[in-house]
């Protein structure tokens, strides 16, 4: 078992884990390595990296030659990174919130951001989220999560996992699981497994909504009570009759729809609106 020992950085000061960030720090070369290998970062690349704590990728990513922002929240770890990296020109180092963070406010140019990140388990879901606002100016996003969120990624129409992160995210990107990663590969250890995905935002989305937000709110506002029937989920929103003329079965549960289903409802709602 892996203690939650301290370690000094560069610039001196001593670091322990915060268990008020989330920080499980990757420690594992091989899995490091791996990582490396199926980002493949070039010269050519935008790199966005997210939460670099101790710089386990960070190293490799910045020696592609790459245009590299980290974004990381705790002060001792950011000022670590800029020492470390205070001769690369290539580096940029924002210590901030990524849930606060505008990508707008990155130097951006033709090219898209390539996203990578170690997320914190406890933030994952709102940072995906967050990101998916900036998804046009994205090109591919991997991340390490726990692999319980990978798998509510990937979920199907009737899995147990199929909720509201499914459906937005399959809505913007193609998901791919890449591989496990196993609890010792960190320090501290989590208490869970962890997967490396693979997010590639679609140029078009396979079943466009006239109003995504429209689409958000009927997903949000159906799994919020994911045991009614649709009749009594979608009360607020949509009529019994309306959803009738659509010939969707309103004694159905919201994990019984798939994403066609729900932009019908969605345009249905949006196109009573106006």
């Amino acid at each position: 078992m892996a203690s939650n020992r301290a370690v000094t950085l560069s610039t001196g000061t001593t670091h322990q884990a915060r268990k008020r960030f989330g920080q499980n720090f990757l420690h594992d070369q091989q899995v490091i390595d791996r990582i490396i290998r199926e980002i493949a970062p070039s010269h050519d690349d935008h790199l966005l990296e997210i939460g670099p704590g101790q710089g386990a990728l960070t190293k490799q990513l910045a020696k592609s030659g790459a245009r590299l922002d980290c974004v990381e929240l705790d002060r001792d770890l950011a000022e670590h990174l800029r020492h470390q990296y205070r001769d690369y020109d290539n580096v940029h180092i924002h210590q901030q919130d990524i849930l606060k963070f505008d990508l707008n406010d990155l130097e951006l140019d033709d090219r898209r951001l390539r996203i990578i990140g170690n997320l914190p388990y406890n933030i994952s879901t709102p940072v995906l989220f967050h990101l998916l606002k900036f998804y046009e100016k994205i090109e591919d996003m991997s991340f390490m999560l726990q692999l319980e969120v990978v798998e509510r990624m990937a979920a199907d129409v009737g899995d147990k996992d199929y909720g509201r992160l499914s459906l937005m995210l399959q809505y913007f990107c193609r998901a791919e699981k890449l591989f496990n990663v196993p609890p010792q590969a960190f320090t501290p250890q989590p208490k869970v497994n962890s997967a490396i995905v693979r997010l590639t935002p679609y140029a078009e989305p396979p079943v466009k909504a006239k109003d995504v937000e429209c689409l958000k709110l009927v997903v949000r506002t159906a799994f919020n009570q994911r045991r009614k029937t649709l009749k009594n989920s979608l009360k607020t929103l949509i009529s019994e009759d309306a959803l009738a003329d659509l010939a969707i079965n309103m004694k159905l549960r919201p994990e019984n729809l798939g994403l066609t289903d729900y932009v019908k409802i969605s345009d249905a709602i949006s196109s009573l609106a106006n």
